[in-house]
């Protein structure tokens, strides 16, 4: 009896330390055009051994494709807490900003529904898409972050997407260098929600 209690407690212990993250991203997340080992949720799974972080990241995702995924990432992974890191692709694509708030929203409430803390990554546009259309797209992530009462998370790319050295050729990519700076960025948000 005292060897059954023994496992169990282990039992319990290890699923305690394994507090699942989901990462819920575009490119930016899925490591695009480095090794996939080299990307910034890879570098924060070697930091943080006692989290298991499932990276749900496409290149090309829209939070549209991200909404229709998320169901099956929900039921397999069953996470307590969902990083979001989406809208980007919404952005560049010129989709309107309402549909970018709609979809986000569902994210979030679909997310919370399974008992899963949210972070959302604010997201901006480069400014040649008109100062108006960014300045709204940015407006949404601050309006869902308050009306839903979620973490807002800064735009970990702000201080990269201006250094050369960081950036892979595209101008729109971080490269492997950016990605361990990434990575210190975003860890103290994931554990201060958890």
């Amino acid at each position: 009896m005292a060897q059954f209690v023994a496992m169990l407690l282990i039992l319990v212990s290890s699923s305690l330390l394994a507090a699942p993250i989901l990462i819920l991203g575009d490119s930016l997340s899925a490591a695009y055009g480095i090794p996939e080992n080299e990307g910034w949720v890879n570098l924060l799974r070697q930091k943080l051994p006692q989290h298991t972080l499932i990276n749900g990241s496409v290149s090309g995702e829209t939070s549209a494709g991200a909404l229709r995924r998320l169901p099956a990432l929900l039921d397999s992974a069953a996470p307590e807490l969902v990083f979001i890191e989406l809208g980007g692709n919404d952005g560049l694509r010129g989709f309107p900003t309402q549909q970018l708030e709609r979809n986000l929203t569902q994210i979030i409430k679909l997310s919370q529904e399974r008992g899963a803390l949210i972070l959302l990554s604010e997201i901006m546009i480069p400014p040649n898409y008109g100062s108006r259309y960014a300045k709204q797209f940015t407006q949404v992530y601050q309006d869902i972050a308050k009306k839903q009462q979620v973490t807002l998370v800064p735009f970990f790319m702000q201080d990269i997407v201006t250094n050369a050295d960081l950036m892979q050729n595209d101008s729109i990519h971080p490269n492997a260098k950016a990605q361990p700076q990434i990575a210190s960025f975003i860890q103290p948000w994931l554990l201060g929600e958890l």
